[in-house]
């Protein structure tokens, strides 16, 4: 059936104007300033803003990790998502240990499937570069509809790619066109710390943070934005945290070089302090890249704003307080390693951006969605509200307060990073493709209803080693 959304204010990237939508078929079909369809189901927006759907490009979910698995599956996962405004997310497809690159895409659509209730991508995260995988990459980039490779400079031990595969990734990328997105932090550094801090009995949270510092996530930074240039390819830097890495990617854009960046909820508003709470509080916080000093706040919410960084990923990776952070009780590097931010993304850049004066509502539009489609080649099927669009609309209430707990999120993990977050503005209810995902902040889709995008390389299927 025919939807009409009407009497909101439509917020895009670039635009903000009052209108009604004419839904059909999952797709905007017109938008003017009064539609009258008496066949259609009328949807009342007033009072609200109409933004699109979120675009998290930055999850994991049902990921293996430090020998246990994230809590949150495709059905809690996207499910909290949706109640929190997001209808699209790209999620890491890890290659290890999978005898072909195929047979990761298809174990990661094994778990997706029947569960998403959102639309969703995977990027295709490679650890070692070998001949057999890279004569493989081309073909399973274009079967799998991938565009995107996460390549890590972290976890020495887990995934840590050394040098000559993060340069073969970069080559692999110029010449297909694809995204290479790389974690950056020097990773055998780190290791080195985190022995000297043990050895020295620092076992405490606190001491992720400390071994972790700001010095190996700018060095990692600058080393992966000369090895893009040098292969020509075009860089994404995840979960940026501090000034150390945003100089380095301001620097490269002011040379002309290909670098994007992303940062996070948590290192806006949450900062390394919190590591520091009592009996063993301080592991609800670890994750990696890890928290900052507060002083560090200020420097991405003004790369954010100038636009050296142009997208919110939520990082999801969510291990549940008792049974799997209580792991690293006494070791902190046994601490599973991510939070659960997939469901506050969209409210708290809106509460602490928007409301808060630092950024505007097309600002914020673009940072949550806009950028995420154009990277990744969802747009403009996805990302804006636009007529031939995917219907994917977000009817949010601004001027609801509330508080964020754990009482009340619908992630499966039993605390929640932001937890006692005053915010402003909450969404009411999501549209995917013209479907109701969540009604009146109830649940009304249906489980496997979110459907896999396909994305396409820009570039040549041939890579030669």
């Amino acid at each position: 059936m025919k939807k009409v959304i009407t009497g909101g204010t439509i917020v895009t990237a670039t635009d903000t104007y009052k209108g009604d939508v004419l839904i059909e078929d999952g797709v905007i079909q017109q938008i003017a300033a009064c539609i009258k369809d008496v066949d259609a189901e009328i949807i009342d927006a007033t009072g609200k803003l109409l933004f699109p759907g979120g675009i998290d490009p930055h999850t994991h979910l049902d990921m293996p990790f430090n020998n246990t698995v994230t809590d949150d599956d495709w059905e809690s996962g996207t499910i909290a998502a949706a109640f929190g405004g997001t209808t699209t997310i790209i999620d890491f497809c890890i290659s290890a240990g999978s005898p072909t690159l195929m047979d990761a895409i298809d174990t990661w659509h094994a778990k997706s499937k029947d569960k998403a209730v959102i639309d969703y991508g995977f990027h295709l995260m490679i650890g070692d570069l070998n001949e057999q995988r890279l004569k493989e990459l081309p073909e399973a980039l274009e079967r799998g509809g991938i565009s995107s490779i996460k390549v890590f400079l972290a976890y020495a031990k887990e995934f840590q790619a050394t040098d000559r595969t993060l340069f073969q990734a970069f080559k692999v990328g110029s010449k297909l066109g694809a995204t290479i997105m790389v974690h950056c932090e020097n990773g055998s550094v780190i290791d080195e710390l985190v022995e000297e801090a043990k050895a020295n009995g620092q076992t405490e949270p606190i001491y992720h943070a400390l071994t972790r510092p700001p010095e190996v996530e700018g060095e990692a930074t600058k080393r992966a934005i000369e090895l893009a240039n040098l292969a020509g390819a075009q860089l994404y830097v995840v979960h940026v945290t501090c000034k150390e890495a945003v100089d380095e990617i301001i620097s490269a854009r002011n040379k002309g070089y290909n670098v994007l960046g992303e940062t996070c909820p948590p290192y806006l508003v949450l900062d390394q302090t919190a590591l520091e709470k009592p009996d063993f509080e301080g592991a609800k916080y670890v994750w990696s890249p890890p928290l900052r000093p507060v002083e560090h706040q200020e420097v991405l919410w003004n790369a954010l704003k100038s636009k050296q960084l142009q997208t919110i990923g939520s990082d999801q990776c969510s291990f549940s307080f008792n049974g799997k952070k209580t792991l690293g009780k006494d070791d902190f590097s046994k601490i599973p390693n991510g939070g659960p931010f997939i469901e506050d993304r969209f409210s708290v850049l809106y509460s602490e951006g928007v409301v808060k004066g630092r950024i505007t509502e097309n600002e914020f539009v673009d940072m949550i969605s806009t950028q995420s489609a154009k990277i990744f080649g969802l747009f403009p099927k996805k990302g804006t509200i636009a007529v031939g669009s995917d219907a994917d609309i977000v009817l949010f209430d601004p001027t609801v307060r509330r508080t964020i707990s754990a009482e009340t999120h619908h992630m499966n993990v039993d605390y929640n990073a932001f937890e006692g977050l005053e915010v402003t503005g909450e969404p009411v209810s999501v549209l995917v493709r013209g479907e109701y995902v969540i009604q009146d902040k109830k649940f009304a889709g249906k489980l496997g209803s979110g459907q896999y995008i396909r994305r396409e390389v820009k570039g040549s299927a041939k890579v030669t080693s």
